[in-house]
């Protein structure tokens, strides 16, 4: 029994693996707090979703390397959010019906670009993660990006808050409140991309959500919501890592896997926001 709970941790892929889970997770259930604060969910989604379309034209371009996918989707991603903005201040459309119809027919050209390029297999790992293909430049890679923006998010933290709590109050404080919007937006966007070898495009609104989403049901502490979104997320990360690897199962869906299954005990059994505790007050007040 021992040896086979210590299997994974004998081989360099699965250690590689359960670092950059442990990196990945912690910066996205920090970051996760932000979105929920800004209730951004599906925007912030529908961006994870755009970052396809970038990675097919920078391999059409320049070939499948290192930078080339990481470059390609951050700059989908920025043309997808920013053009949505620009069609919605040009026309009568708002900007989340803009988004969703930027961002389906770029996912829909990636998808054929991608095939047309022959790079199918590649395109399932960029869809759905493949952490067990990453290489120590990728963990570093990881690394710096996790670092970079939990600095930045951090640094920022106080101003960050303000500008989502009360953006008219912030502005007369003289925070920069537009600026901020944008780095918050780029940001988010750069911890989406970090997550791609994880859990792929279709699942890192998963990631980027869930942590602090089920923290947000069992506190009301908002440095809670952070730093809770952020422990959460890596253990629960590199824990589905393991048990992919135990059971069989993809590791990128596991990750996604796990923390929903945290998020519904949350939902059902938190003691103030669950849904059992709701009942019992309500029975209680009849």
């Amino acid at each position: 029994m021992i040896d086979w709970l210590l299997e994974p941790f004998q081989h360099p892929f699965n250690q590689r693996a359960v670092l950059a889970a442990l990196l990945i997770g912690f910066t996205n259930g920090y970051a996760s707090a932000f979105v929920v604060l800004r209730k951004s969910a599906l925007k912030v989604g529908s961006l994870s979703h755009a970052l396809l379309p970038g990675i097919a034209v920078a391999i059409a371009v320049v070939g499948l390397h290192d930078w080339s996918a990481f470059l390609g989707s951050l700059f989908a991603a920025l043309l997808i959010g920013l053009g949505s903005l620009a069609v919605s201040r040009g026309s009568r459309l708002d900007q989340d019906s803009a988004l969703a119809i930027l961002y389906t027919a770029a996912f829909s050209g990636g998808i054929i670009l991608l095939r047309r390029i022959g790079v199918t297999q590649e395109m399932e790992d960029w869809l759905f993660g493949n952490i067990m293909g990453l290489r120590d430049g990728d963990l570093w890679t990881n690394f710096w990006i996790s670092i970079t923006a939990l600095g930045t998010l951090t640094a920022l933290h106080r101003p960050l808050l303000m500008t989502l709590f009360d953006a008219e109050v912030a502005a007369t404080l003289g925070v920069p409140v537009r600026a901020l919007n944008y780095l918050l937006m780029a940001v988010l966007i750069v911890v989406l991309i970090s997550s791609l070898q994880a859990v792929g495009c279709m699942l890192a609104i998963g990631l980027l959500v869930t942590p602090a989403a089920t923290v947000y049901l069992l506190t009301d502490s908002t440095n809670a919501l952070f730093w809770g979104g952020a422990v959460l997320g890596g253990i629960a990360s590199a824990l589905a890592v393991l048990i992919g690897w135990w059971i069989n199962i993809e590791q990128g869906p596991a990750i996604v896997l796990v923390l929903g299954l945290l998020f519904l005990a949350a939902f059902l059994f938190s003691p103030k926001y669950g849904l059992i505790a709701k009942s019992r007050h309500s029975r209680a007040a009849l």
